[in-house]
């Protein structure tokens, strides 16, 4: 019987997938769920939800426990087999609110700012100390557990944990498994190429993962999806209605290669789309500026009735999500192997990218658990854009780790949108500014 903690239960839309996925599954509907949070609401909603479902779908077979707050953690942990994480430090009121409206403040402007840019940088740095205590505490309480990260910053959150601790970590994003679609969603494409038929081959960093190979019944599609981009971005350009995913399509036209994220993401990764010298580019690319405060807004205002739906609905069900964290738990349990798009470090496995470097790579997992799968060398355009966005995450990481102000400033300063928008003294001076704002959701930095 495995035991499942989920950290950020509170999280319950999420904790539905994940763990509704795991009741789904033959080799985990015995298992001893144990959430934890630290609210004490979010934490009664999501065990209600999930009690419904184990009962609706498992016949209440598995055990479910809640551990509420810091004092409990240690024993939501104890012999624990599996560690999801979802958590979100700081929430949207204060931290989300921060991390824009500080930076408005100096012209510069963001879209979702959870995994890179400065919004990116402060995630992480009051998010990774958090995520080294529960590693920590797993060291002594389940020292052999995996760790199954699905909180943003990715890339540094999941390398960070990695070099911080020798607990067993993947990090894990549905941006993979949900490429090919968007991609042919966006050009009007599925009906002719469904996606079960389509044959992917991804690789790079987390949101900025590359896809290498599309391909239907042995077919290379690129050649027709290009064409048709290409003809499809100059009747957007000239006017509405406009595509959502026109940032993407244009890096592939320039690149060769589609990306794994949405547009609204890849537009603040990049110095080309949101800048104030040009700001008919946000109209042109329908680059959507503030993006996350009104998602969060919306979800807020929202909540009542999700809740209502999730938790006080005796009929509630559900079916398998997209998302790898049951697939993994059952390779392990049963060690039949199944591939995933897991996020590691890289030691060799993209040799023109640094070795410390966080990577998403196709992944076997079985009962020896998650090994990323070797590579090669990226096309040199491709892994010249992901060492941009690397050099930022390697020195947010340090500064999480060693506690120094200096590798803040210094991962602002190579951060290609900060860098594009900012002076080198208006991005010290923002950092600071970050800092005092955050206050105690900081550690104290030398």
């Amino acid at each position: 019987m495995a035991k499942i903690v989920f950290l950020g239960a509170g999280s319950t839309v999420f904790a539905k997938n994940v763990l509704g996925d795991c009741l789904l599954r033959d080799s985990l509907r015995d298992s001893h769920i144990a959430l934890y949070d630290i609210n004490a609401k979010r934490l009664r909603e999501s065990k209600k939800m999930l009690d419904t479902l184990n009962a609706n779908l498992n016949k209440s077979r598995a055990r479910i426990t809640t551990h509420l707050g810091v004092a409990n953690r240690r024993k939501a942990l104890q012999g624990a087999n599996y560690a999801v994480n979802a958590i979100q430090v700081g929430g949207y009121d204060p931290c989300t609110i921060t991390d824009f409206e500080i930076p408005k403040k100096y012209g510069l402007r963001q879209t979702i700012a959870d995994t890179l840019g400065i919004g990116g940088i402060f995630r992480a740095l009051r998010t990774l100390p958090v995520m080294l205590d529960f590693a920590h505490d797993m060291e002594s309480v389940c020292p052999d557990a995996w760790f199954l990260n699905y909180t943003n910053p990715m890339s540094m959150l999941t390398g960070g944990l990695l070099r911080g601790s020798y607990i067993r970590t993947v990090g894990l994003c549905h941006s993979v498994q949900c490429c090919s679609q968007s991609l042919l969603e966006s050009l009007g494409l599925l009906e002719k190429y469904p996606v079960t038929e389509v044959r992917q081959y991804v690789a790079g960093i987390n949101h900025m993962g590359w896809l290498l190979k599309i391909e239907h019944r042995g077919r290379d599609l690129y050649p027709e999806i290009k064409t048709l981009a290409a003809a499809k971005l100059r009747q957007w350009r000239k006017g509405s209605p406009k595509s959502g995913n026109m940032v993407r399509l244009e890096m592939m036209l320039q690149l060769g290669y589609y990306i794994t994220e949405s547009s609204e993401h890849m537009a603040e990764y990049l110095p080309h789309f949101i800048k104030s010298s040009h700001p008919e580019l946000i109209d042109t690319f329908n680059v959507p500026l503030d993006e996350y405060p009104r998602r969060c807004v919306r979800q807020i205002e929202k909540w009542a009735q999700m809740s209502k739906d999730l938790v006080e609905n005796p009929n509630l069900t559900h079916k398998r999500s997209h998302e790898y964290g049951a697939s993994i738990m059952d390779a392990i349990e049963t060690n039949r192997p199944d591939e995933i798009g897991g996020n590691v470090l890289n030691h060799g496995l993209i040799p023109n990218l640094p070795p410390l470097a966080c990577v998403e790579v196709p992944c076997l997992v079985n009962a020896n658990g998650v090994q990323g799968c070797y590579v090669g060398d990226l096309p040199e355009p491709c892994a010249a854009y992901n060492r941009t966005c690397i050099n930022v995450q390697l020195l947010t990481i340090e500064a999480a780790l060693e506690r120094r102000r200096d590798r803040i400033y210094q991962a602002a300063m190579l951060d290609p949108h900060t860098a594009a928008e900012l002076t080198l003294d208006q991005i010290r001076n923002l950092c600071d500014d970050l800092i005092e704002a955050h206050g105690n959701w900081l550690p104290k930095y030398r």
